[in-house]
């Protein structure tokens, strides 16, 4: 399993470039962007932070495995130092009470932005949200206001902070979903996404988010808030 003595093995080797921590790996987003971390020669360095490893290795890749994401207290020294934080962790929010889904969704990612606003305040923060979020957290949709004030927490944090709001998003590349039904969807859209991709605005993909990520994390931007037609739009 990789940990810390990968970390400091890939930290020494890193060359000059954008060095990336990396939330959500093994989720759908996570992989996407993942790969295209790894591909992008901006890129020098990844660290996969994750309940569970990532199940690959590169040059440019480290991981930190912790069981309980929402205290990195004890690692925060191996979290110092980088210049983006690209958020992907995410789960629907059927079936959950709003209190658990605040949990894992407002609890946890404000937990561990506290700790990199204190280690890394310089940094920029990409997190993924989702189009539909309620930015006045007053909707009637449950975990629309959760996101909401996820993300209202997120820009009161002292680092920049930029929020990916795609609609649908396609896998390409390999890259799965963890849910059933889920990857039944993408089987049957695959074959139409030139179709669905002709609409402006309506979908984006895997490696398109994940470009989209490294430009922002490089260069930031003007505008705050993406939805799939700004990140469609970027290089």
């Amino acid at each position: 399993m990789a940990g810390r003595a990968n970390l400091a093995d890939v930290t020494e080797q890193a060359g000059t470039g954008m060095r990336v921590i990396l939330f959500g790996a093994t989720g759908m987003v996570g992989q996407g962007v993942l790969r295209e971390c790894l591909r992008d020669d901006r890129v020098a360095q990844v660290l996969a932070v994750g309940r569970t490893p990532t199940g690959q290795q590169h040059p440019k890749l480290a991981e930190l495995i912790r069981a309980d994401l929402s205290d990195l207290s004890p690692v925060a020294a191996d979290l110092a130092g980088y210049d983006a934080c690209f958020f992907c962790l995410g789960m629907s929010a059927a079936g959950l009470s709003e209190a658990d889904y605040t949990r894992i969704t407002y609890d946890l990612t404000t937990a561990v932005a506290g700790v990199l606003a204190e280690v890394s305040p310089g940094m920029r923060f990409v997190y993924v949200s989702g189009s539909g979020t309620d930015s006045t957290e007053r909707g009637r949709m449950m975990w629309a206001r959760v996101k909401g004030r996820t993300e209202n927490a997120l820009l009161a944090m002292p680092f920049d902070t930029y929020l990916f709001r795609p609609g649908f998003i396609q896998p390409r590349h390999g890259i799965t979903s963890k849910t059933g039904w889920y990857r039944t969807l993408y089987k049957i859209t695959g074959p139409l996404y030139p179709l669905l991709a002709r609409i402006p605005g309506l979908a984006t993909t895997t490696d398109q988010l994940g470009r989209a990520m490294i430009d922002i994390g490089l260069a930031g931007s003007p505008t705050r808030t993406l939805t799939n037609r700004d990140i469609n739009a970027l290089p």
